[in-house]
């Protein structure tokens, strides 16, 4: 039974199968040796495109500062008012388009925006979580209302102590059996501890900014 002949080409006396790896060598010097491949040319459009997606996710101030040119901000702009889900795939086509035009340094730029964007919803978050467990922990333990004052001394501790004892008060059923209820008072102690923590964390992203004026602004 013959073998069925294998696809490929000489070189120098040298048979080379089509797909082999001298194959695939023959070919990327043919293209210049350092040039993209399709699925390299592919990937990097993946790329561009995602960034561009990310961009719809950045504030306006932050947009503003990345100095991008004002057809990809318009159409950064179109795309957050697209509902239509063809539409909306056509328009970050687009602006995949538009990022690929961009150097290197102005898509770091963009990548650095989008991280440090992230990095502050994350700190933000953490700090709910915070003020959550000082207002659990104030409520329930005096001791608490000490160390929260040792740790922020310029909060207003006379209108503190007034918001835990009504607080307090609040979560007494009314009648047995009741599940205890959260009132105005509860709310209130929540805001003020956020305010407090963001003031704080304000404070020390300034005092960083001060002796290394690279650092990130506050979250």
């Amino acid at each position: 039974m013959s073998r069925k002949p294998r696809r490929g080409y000489y070189v120098r006396g040298q048979f080379v199968a089509e797909g082999s790896e001298l194959d695939l060598e023959l070919k990327r010097e043919l293209r210049g040796g350092d040039a993209p491949s399709r699925t390299e040319l592919k990937r990097e459009s993946d790329a561009a495109q995602a960034l561009g997606e990310a961009l719809l996710s950045l504030s306006a101030n932050t947009l503003k500062a990345l100095t991008l040119s004002e057809k990809l901000l318009d159409a950064v702009a179109d795309a957050k008012r697209i509902t239509d889900f063809e539409g909306l795939r056509r328009q970050m086509q687009f602006i995949g388009k538009l990022m690929r035009q961009l150097d290197e340094s102005e898509r770091d730029a963009v990548r650095r925006a989008v991280d440090e964007q992230h990095a502050g919803s994350a700190a933000q978050t953490a700090r709910l979580h915070e003020a959550e467990r000082w207002r659990v922990a104030l409520v329930a333990d005096d001791e608490a209302l000490s160390r929260w004052l040792t740790q922020h001394a310029s909060t207003d501790a006379q209108q503190l102590r007034a918001l835990i004892r009504q607080a307090r008060k609040d979560a007494v059923p009314a009648k047995a059996g009741q599940t205890p209820r959260h009132g105005k008072a509860w709310r209130e102690i929540f805001q003020l501890l956020r305010t407090a923590l963001d003031e704080a964390h304000a404070h020390e992203s300034a005092q960083l900014r001060s002796t290394d004026p690279a650092a990130p602004p506050a979250a």
